[in-house]
């Protein structure tokens, strides 16, 4: 579910398909603050103006087809990832599409899943989040202190709520006692309790199950 710590990213859909366009909407709700818009011209305005943090723009539009919104976005030095849809599934329509600055497409019909990983990975490469560890099924980039929820997208860790994830995330199957994360995580003038602290912290920006407590052990990586 959606916490008060998380901002979801803003997507800009353009796809003109009366009945496709909102079902994509409706499940991209659940992790990106989606804008749908069902025409050329339209979309490439709100792509312009905006200040979305990926596109998702089909190839077949009213008014000004996919391309040419793309290649008047990049043009206009806008470098925000794009995934293109298209029905169109040969090699040379795929690359038609990479040429004008789409930085990867996906052709119809397609899965729902496939679509959110296809997305996951573009907006991952855009923001150099470095390597992704799963939790459960959550998507972890420890370099960036970055999390994200399979609900409500992308949260982001404090220093030290990172640090404590990933001693916990590089050993998952290790039980580790307070005593070890704190002089791992933490300094000389901290407590005991401060690992518990920071363990609520934890469950409460992310899931209760992010970590497990191992009982007169201490505590391990959860799978939420």
């Amino acid at each position: 579910m959606p916490t008060e710590h998380s901002v979801l990213p803003r997507l800009l859909l353009i796809e003109d398909d009366p009945q496709l366009g909102p079902l994509i909407k409706q499940v991209l709700t659940e992790v990106y603050d989606v804008t749908l818009i069902a025409d050329g011209p339209e979309g490439l305005h709100a792509g312009l103006t905006g200040g979305f943090e990926v596109m998702v723009i089909d190839r077949r539009l009213p008014g000004l087809d996919g391309l040419s919104v793309i290649e008047t976005l990049r043009g206009k030095l806008i470098t925000t990832p794009i995934l293109l849809l298209t029905a169109l599934g040969t090699t040379r329509d795929k690359v038609d599409g990479l040429d004008v600055g789409a930085n990867d497409y996906l052709v119809k019909p397609f899965e729902f899943e496939e679509l959110l990983a296809r997305l996951r990975a573009v907006r991952r490469v855009f923001t150099g989040e470095g390597r992704s560890v799963a939790v459960g099924d959550w998507e972890y980039h420890p370099d960036s202190r970055t999390i994200y929820s399979p609900y409500d997208g992308r949260v982001l860790l404090t220093a030290k709520e990172n640090e404590l994830l990933r001693l916990l995330a590089d050993s998952p199957q290790r039980t580790f006692s307070r005593l070890e994360i704190l002089n791992a995580v933490f300094s000389v003038a901290d407590t005991a309790g401060t690992v518990d602290t920071y363990v609520h912290y934890l469950r409460r920006k992310t899931d209760t199950d992010m970590v497990l407590t191992v009982r007169g052990h201490g505590y391990r990586l959860g799978q939420p």
